[in-house]
């Protein structure tokens, strides 16, 4: 389904029910059930998590049984230091499976030295690259994206904590230095952890937006996990992030800047956490409601 300017479908990450990186926040719970809560909380989408086949043969009708379609889902890309061809191989699987059950973006994250997880680690001692390495970066990156859009699922670059694109500053010159295949995705949760402004972001770049994270931000533990110097996984399990309406990000802000430059595409909860504190049918239906509630304030048209 083609999503014009002015209209937003809802979609969730199944990271709450079971995170990809951290066994013990939600191991054990199934993926018959994050999807079959997905839908009782009413989403239409679901992204990609670590217990989903991507084989489209069997996927697909897993999908089809809880009435929920492929909204994208995460890539570890390995450009910073590796071949475009080369990327092109370790993406073949995934690729061919967001293709074949229409997903409208693949999401890309620059994983190469990355400490997003490791928990040894503080995520403050992130690899950093210069802003003149950015032109090379650019080059590989749009490469690959022009190839990833060629084969019909577009790039959906995120910046995100323990990378080396976290800053405002950051995605300025990652925007700057590729083309216009690279989309770019905003998450407001991993902008607000790096000191960022999610609107500002969407009004500099609102032509290259593709795709939108939205999770909330609890300031108090935020300033906590930054005083302490923690890993990002700590934070995580700290519970830095929560559902939209949760904690101190103003999406009605957020979704009125989105209208303003005339944003169509995949709205996604995605909020990390301890699913033993927070019950993610519980909470996946909280975000569902402020968005809908914050996205039809600012004149979206929510589809089914």
């Amino acid at each position: 389904m083609s999503i014009a300017a002015g209209e937003i479908r809802l979609g969730v990450a199944p990271i709450a029910w079971s995170n990809s990186d951290l066994a013990e926040l939600g191991g054990d719970t199934s993926l018959e059930t994050c999807l079959a809560e997905s839908r009782q909380a009413g989403f239409a989408g679901t992204e990609t998590g670590v217990k989903f086949p991507l084989d489209a043969a069997v996927l697909g009708p897993i999908l089809a049984e809880h009435d929920l379609v492929l909204v994208s889902g995460w890539f570890s890309g390995k450009l910073l230091e590796g071949s475009v061809e080369e990327e092109k191989r370790r993406v073949d699987a995934q690729l061919r499976c967001f293709k074949a059950l229409d997903a409208p973006v693949i999401v890309y994250a620059e994983t190469t030295g990355s400490l997003q997880a490791d928990r040894t680690v503080p995520v403050s001692r992130r690899r950093k690259i210069a802003p003149e390495e950015f032109a090379d970066y650019g080059r590989k990156l749009t490469q690959f994206a022009e190839y990833l859009q060629s084969a019909g699922v577009p790039m959906s670059y995120h910046p995100h904590m323990g990378t080396i694109v976290e800053t405002d500053r950051e995605v300025d010159l990652l925007m700057a230095n590729t083309g216009p295949a690279v989309g770019l995705l905003i998450d407001s949760g991993h902008v607000t952890y790096a000191g960022g402004d999610p609107v500002g972001l969407v009004r500099r770049h609102g032509a290259r937006l593709n795709h939108i994270h939205c999770k909330d931000v609890r300031k108090a533990i935020l300033a906590d996990v930054k005083q302490r110097d923690l890993s990002f996984l700590d934070a995580v399990i700290e519970g830095v992030f929560t559902v939209p309406g949760d904690g101190a990000i103003d999406f009605h802000g957020f979704a009125a800047a989105l209208a303003e430059v005339d944003y169509g595409g995949w709205v996604v909860v995605e909020a990390e956490q301890d699913p033993a504190k927070a019950p993610p049918l519980q909470y996946a239906r909280k975000g569902f409601e402020h968005l809908t509630a914050t996205f039809s304030a600012a004149g979206f048209s929510i589809l089914p």
